[in-house]
């Protein structure tokens, strides 16, 4: 950026970070985020700016409001992933009985057993699904095309299931 550029940004920066900050806070309802969102929106802002300055406050608006939505979906779920954890290693929340506590016991311990026999990059990106990751914090996570998070995923559930019949199929029947 060249200086009058700079300049041009500190100014709409001073201008219009109040009413950012002010719109994010009654979003997210938390001081703290609402200055480190604020902060993205004016980060995207100075690498990418509008073509049309006249047109800056919808497209603030428009920014502000997918970091909002994207920050408190991130909340939600990391709370639902803290609770399904909770849930799970903490017997004295369940109301479930012994008996059920240890059959489900035996049962995670049989997909975990399925799933250690599935290549690692496979293991990884079901295991992210299922605990509440989207496609593209799965596809950074391991490495991929976000494009292609589906189809890894479709296939690595094929072939869980494959696994969980074959070892069905391979019981002893009572």
């Amino acid at each position: 950026m060249t200086a009058s550029e700079n300049e041009t940004f500190k100014a709409l920066f001073h201008q219009h970070y109040p009413s950012v900050r002010r719109k994010l806070v009654a979003m997210v309802r938390d001081e703290a985020a609402a200055e480190d969102l604020a902060q993205e929106v004016f980060l995207r802002l100075y690498r990418n700016p509008p073509d049309d300055l006249s047109l800056l406050g919808a497209w603030l608006h428009r920014v502000l409001t997918r970091i909002a939505y994207d920050h408190m979906d991130r909340l939600g779920r990391q709370r639902r992933l803290q609770e399904k954890q909770e849930g799970m290693f903490d017997p004295a929340r369940s109301t479930d009985s012994s008996e059920e506590l240890l059959m489900r016991k035996a049962e995670q311990e049989e997909v975990q057993a399925w799933l250690k026999e599935l290549p690692e990059r496979d293991r990884k990106a079901l295991m992210l699904k299922y605990s509440g990751y989207s496609y593209a914090e799965i596809a950074e996570e391991i490495k991929v095309n976000p494009p292609l998070v589906g189809s890894l995923l479709s296939r690595a559930a094929q072939k869980l299931r494959k696994s969980a019949s074959k070892a069905v199929s391979s019981r002893p029947t009572l």
